[in-house]
């Protein structure tokens, strides 16, 4: 059992990394799609990458020491099973098991063929019920059944070619039980979906309650966010590319940065309805009640914006600086340097408290920036 525990280990630990990288983009893709953060096709999602990963490392894992397995394995070796239903003949053989005596039936459990077949037949049963949530209609159940054996067969593939090349001999057979235990299985957990998609919200309940956010025009928080995030991002990414080309230095940086928060908070929003990039994106624009033309409002989210990117910059730079012991101003820099720290510090934590209130209000309050310029995002047009 540890060859198994140990590959879904495996399996946890890379969905946990992978999650950090998928999480933003899936949210972005929720956001575009629904307006909202569906909780159930998050959980449906996540669990699909985990469930995958963790077949696939039940197949390929453990890997053999060295890539060299021919020489582990004697030079008759058969790295492969055509015979259907060979698994039964191989959990008869020297069982006891008497098919006219249900007391020898309990043999079974004794007979390493009847796990390993066990475990094949359940191997791709999940996939069955994520296909149907994914197909939606009983009557895709030959689709579904395709899909299951082009996936056993890319795992059998993979095995009996060493991961293709990687190792010069297969360390698992290419077995036809396999193929017709994993796509049976799959058949079943397809067939019997309904009664986990029962626990979950429909696809049609989500779009309904999609529709009803887009009527009432409700631009959730994290939507905003998101929106600033993309926006920040990409500065960061201009100013990446334009230290590589130019060298990297704090003042540089400062002055380049700042131009792309004026062009993208400022200038872009004034020639494109209240909008930046990041809005475009998350498909919403700001507006204000108190005037028709936006670009004024537009700036003043800038100067806040700018505002509050200069003073964390002020306080990086403050605690920078570095002199001699021997300076006369040495201590003077120590007292400067624990103070930016301090300040910075504290300037996160009033704005994360911020975000965190924003977020929980569920649309209520605004964002610092957004509350000075008097806007509010909407997704109409």
């Amino acid at each position: 059992m540890s060859t198994y525990t140990n590959s879904i280990l495996v399996a946890m630990l890379i969905t946990i990394l992978l999650s950090f990288v998928l999480f933003v983009p899936w949210l972005i893709y929720t956001y575009r799609k629904y307006s909202f953060l569906s909780v159930s096709k998050t959980i449906i999602m996540f669990s699909f990458i985990f469930y995958f990963l963790t077949a696939l490392c039940l197949v390929l894992l453990p890997f053999p020491e060295t890539r060299d397995t021919c020489s582990l394995q004697p030079a008759d070796t058969v790295h492969y099973n055509l015979r259907p239903f060979q698994f039964i003949a191989d959990i008869m053989k020297d069982s006891g098991i008497v098919l006219t005596s249900p007391a020898t039936w309990l043999y079974l459990t004794k007979q390493p063929a009847f796990f390993q077949a066990f475990f094949n037949f359940l191997l791709l049963m999940p996939f069955g019920v994520y296909l149907r949530y994914f197909l939606k209609n009983r009557r895709y159940w030959k689709r579904a059944f395709m899909f299951s054996f082009l996936l056993t067969l890319f795992y059998e593939t993979t095995q009996v070619t060493g991961i293709y090349g990687i190792f010069n001999c297969a360390y698992r057979i290419f077995d036809v039980d396999d193929l017709l235990l994993n796509s049976i299985g799959a058949l079943i957990g397809f067939l019997l979906a309904p009664i986990v998609w029962a626990l979950f919200p429909s696809q049609e309940a989500v779009e309904a309650k999609a529709a009803e956010v887009a009527k009432k025009d409700i631009v959730k928080p994290l939507s905003i966010l998101l929106a600033l995030v993309i926006d920040i991002f990409i500065v960061n990414m201009v100013w990446l590319l334009v230290g590589a080309v130019t060298g990297y230095s704090d003042i540089l940086e400062f002055v380049v940065k700042i131009v792309l928060y004026i062009l993208l908070f400022g200038v872009v929003p004034s020639i494109s309805r209240g909008a930046t990039f990041g809005m475009r994106v998350m498909r919403f624009t700001m507006t204000s009640d108190k005037t028709k033309n936006i670009t004024v409002q537009s700036w003043r989210r800038c100067v806040a914006i700018l505002a509050t990117i200069t003073v964390f910059e002020i306080l990086h730079i403050l605690g920078q600086i570095k002199l001699d012991m021997d300076s006369p101003f040495y201590v003077l820099q120590i007292v400067l340097t624990i103070l930016a720290f301090t300040a910075a510090f504290l300037l996160w934590l009033v704005i994360a408290i911020h975000v965190v209130r924003v977020i929980v209000s569920g649309g209520k309050r605004r964002l610092y920036m957004d509350e000075y310029a008097n806007l509010v995002a909407t997704r109409k047009k």
